[in-house]
């Protein structure tokens, strides 16, 4: 059984780009110590005018999903920053956010989270939304009405025709869409309480909210 001073802060690095650069986050990440992850296709919320008139409302994206221990995950960040230039508009968004514990990487074992640390004031959350498909524009519309600058919308899919995927003990059908918004720490209650009145979420069946703090983040705009 491994000691608390033995047990190692992980984190869960999220970037979001626009579609193709995926695969070259990957391939820069593992260069500077992540093993692995995931690449999921999305599409985010353009707030522009211009591209309005064109009839542009949408990007696809790609969202990168990486585990790996703090102090590495801060490390990539940075250096993912450096290459990929997050902090320059329209680059992308990159965040981390804590994981307790992560099963099945060979290189994470049964590490998990140390606990305590004391009440970090967080400046960021990350908003996640699940809602039947179909319904995404309208909880980003809500959103936007409480202060929000857009978000990410991801297409949900179980693993097989009679499988479903689960989180939170809602089923993840080809039916769902998931919108990931990130808000300022101080707009949050609004924007999660127009989401529930809009979309009636409390109501059986509609839907489930989640928010998670974020640790760092880069290519967030005021």
């Amino acid at each position: 059984m491994s000691s608390k001073t033995d047990r190692v802060e992980l984190e869960l690095v999220c970037v979001i780009v626009n579609v193709g650069l995926g695969s070259k986050i990957m391939k820069s990440a593992k260069k500077h110590g992540i093993s692995g992850g995931t690449v999921l296709v999305g599409r985010g919320t353009v707030k522009s005018r211009v591209l309005g008139m064109f009839g542009v409302t949408n990007v696809k994206k790609e969202i990168i999903l990486m585990g790996s221990n703090k102090l590495t995950a801060s490390q990539v960040l940075e250096k993912l920053n450096e290459k990929f230039k997050f902090n320059k508009p329209n680059h992308g968004i990159a965040f981390t956010t804590s994981v307790n514990q992560i099963f099945g990487a060979s290189s994470f074992k049964s590490d998990r989270l140390i606990g305590g640390g004391g009440a970090d004031n967080k400046m960021y959350h990350a908003i996640t939304v699940i809602i039947e498909k179909g319904n995404a524009e309208e909880v980003i519309d809500a959103a936007t009405e409480a202060g929000s600058k857009g978000g990410t919308i991801i297409n949900a899919r179980g693993s097989g025709i009679h499988e479903t995927s689960k989180v939170f003990s809602m089923d993840i059908e080809p039916e769902k869409e998931i919108v990931l918004i990130l808000s300022e720490q101080d707009s949050t209650d609004a924007i999660v309480s127009s989401i529930r009145r809009k979309l009636k979420i409390d109501e059986p069946g509609n839907g489930i909210i989640f928010i998670q703090d974020i640790n760092s983040t880069y290519g967030l705009y005021k």
